[in-house]
């Protein structure tokens, strides 16, 4: 409606001139065609006063509700792992080794799920127990397939959740789809899925360790299946009815997760991310990561086929199984990184509960502690660093400057104290004393003794980081260490005035040998967790561990 000078000049004489509303219900809001810009002229035009009515009384709206928030659990009752159904895709080529990493996280009878595969395999009535029951994806002929390098499994895949889905299965609040690669922290992930509203739509995961691979031919925006991702009954549901349709509008993407994600899309539904989810796209030695997890709770690992086992001297399987003690005593503490100083010593040092310690010569400050070292190489093997999504730090080539790590052993529990203890062991055979003048030496420790409670609340309050401090031992071979939520003060009292800790402090010591017998992992020596250090004299440059390295007194067989 075009209002003209004259038009004006009528409406300021009409009695009712004070307000002008101009409604228009003609047609829905679609653009059928192109929009001209239009030039507004004010000098065209008379000035209209606009009175607007004072507004009602009302009262004030209710605050804003986050659906994320611990608080949204008063509406409904927690998630029982029974309401979560895990869709795994698997492949009856490299079923027989792929299945061990299954059998570690699924517990039989308390867990629903299916694995999908794409032909039949022998399993005996023993393994059939430990397992999900499996089945044969259906037909996919019918989809076309245009990438140039992917592998049409892909378009599989991508069905398994509505698949799973059509299965009616009653009382399900979550589809949780992953492969057969991938290895569950399933307490911590019921903690993940117990803060969203599995009423609404919901898209949950992470996306890729690499740079590269989420621009290229994925995004940021999209769940990677590995890693594993959540979606609510109702998304599900709704993606059931428009997958195929769907995905027959994209033959040219490459895998599953980028198809399941188109359909997100096409749904208005996006991605909520979760980091305790990890795609591990990276080869080597994953240490550098697991030691400076972030501040979440550990939900997944992927590409265990793929990558260094997580401790060394054993095979793959067998080394995810030496997280079970910690997982059994305290899994939302598990990997969690707490960081303190023994300033007596000039030492920094950290600990990934239920996994690793390590001792750092000089203080580090925690911005540069909490970024995970680059033990690990990128999944695109020409990309360096600057091609990850994540910052890193270079692992030091001074052996002085190189921290020293300490290996899980055992993790037991004392009931009178309700409290935990775990002991971690030397990795690698050091053959060199560094001593400076600022720093003592590190070589006279061999293990070390971490004290913490379990608090399974830990998640339910907003995230931080444990706080850890040095205890004394009249033991000089052992580093023991108390980790536990502490106010910001107290943590920052602990670096500038050891002395707040008194001789009574001493702990009183738990048995190994009651413990859940696990068998000590050994000093681990020719691997490449820990240098093998040469016998050579101290350097000048040792005591300047704030400066820029120096090339000299370099162990060019250290590595990890």
């Amino acid at each position: 409606m075009k209002l003209k000078p004259k038009d004006l000049e009528i409406m300021k004489n009409h009695a009712f001139s004070k307000l002008i509303v101009i409604l228009n219900y003609s047609k829905p809001c679609i653009i059928e065609t192109p929009l001209r810009l239009r030039t507004f002229d004010h000098h065209q035009y008379d000035e209209v006063e606009v009175l607007l009515p004072p507004p009602p009384l009302l009262p004030p709206p209710p605050p804003p509700s986050n659906p994320t928030l611990k608080g949204i659990s008063t509406l409904y009752k927690k998630t029982d792992l029974h309401q979560i159904v895990f869709c795994i895709a698997a492949s009856a080529k490299i079923w027989d080794r792929r299945k061990e990493f299954i059998k570690l996280w699924w517990r039989p009878g308390e867990m629903r799920g299916v694995v999908w595969l794409d032909e039949p395999v022998e399993i005996s009535v023993e393994e059939e127990k430990l397992l999900p029951q499996l089945k044969i994806s259906s037909d996919t002929s019918k989809f076309k397939y245009k990438h140039p390098k992917g592998d049409r499994s892909a378009i599989r895949i991508s069905r398994i959740v509505s698949e799973t889905f059509r299965l009616g299965m009653k009382d399900v609040r979550w589809f949780v789809m992953c492969d057969d690669d991938t290895h569950f922290i399933v307490d911590n992930l019921m903690r993940v899925l117990d803060k969203y509203d599995h009423n609404e739509f919901h898209y949950i995961g992470s996306s890729s360790e690499s740079h590269l691979q989420n621009i290229k031919e994925f995004s940021y925006a999209m769940a990677y299946g590995g890693a594993g991702f959540a979606i609510s009954y109702p998304l599900a549901e709704a993606l059931a009815r428009m997958q195929d349709k769907c995905i027959r509008r994209y033959p040219s993407l490459y895998g599953s997760d980028d198809r399941v994600h188109a359909c997100m899309t096409e749904l208005g539904v996006p991605l909520t991310k979760e980091p305790g989810f990890h795609q591990f796209d990276l080869y080597g030695n994953a240490f550098g990561l697991l030691a400076a997890h972030p501040i979440a709770p550990l939900v997944s690992l992927h590409h265990l086929d793929i990558i260094d086992p997580i401790f060394p001297g054993v095979d793959k399987v067998e080394a995810l199984k030496r997280l079970k003690a910690p997982m059994k005593l305290d899994s939302a503490a598990l990997l969690q990184q707490s960081i303190c100083y023994d300033k007596s010593r000039t030492w920094t040092i950290s600990v990934s509960w239920g996994y690793a310690v390590q001792i750092i010569r000089g203080i580090t400050l925690p911005r540069e502690v909490e970024k995970p070292l680059r033990t690990f190489r990128n999944w695109y093997p020409k990309a360096d660093y600057t091609k990850l999504s994540f910052n890193t730090r270079e692992v030091p080539r001074n052996s002085c400057r190189a921290p020293f790590i300490y290996l899980l052993t055992n993790a037991v529990y004392n009931s009178k104290k309700n409290e935990t203890a775990s002991e971690y062991v030397r990795n690698g055979v050091v053959n060199r004393r560094c001593r400076g003048k600022k720093a003592a030496d590190r070589s006279e420790i061999v293990r070390v003794e971490v004290y913490k409670k379990p608090n399974p609340s830990l998640w339910d309050k907003n995230r931080r980081r444990n706080c850890c401090r040095v205890l004394p031992t009249e033991k000089k071979d052992t580093l023991v260490v108390d980790v536990a939520i502490r106010k910001t003060v107290l943590c920052i009292l602990l670096l500038h005035f050891p002395s707040l800790l008194t001789s009574t402090n001493v702990k009183i010591y738990i048995d190994w040998n009651d413990g859940l017998g696990l068998e000590p992992l050994g000093d681990g020596s020719g691997n490449a967790f820990n240098p093998t250090i040469d016998d050579d004299d101290d350097d000048d440059d040792d005591d300047k561990l704030m400066d820029e390295e120096s090339d000299d007194d370099l162990d060019e067989n250290y590595h990890f």
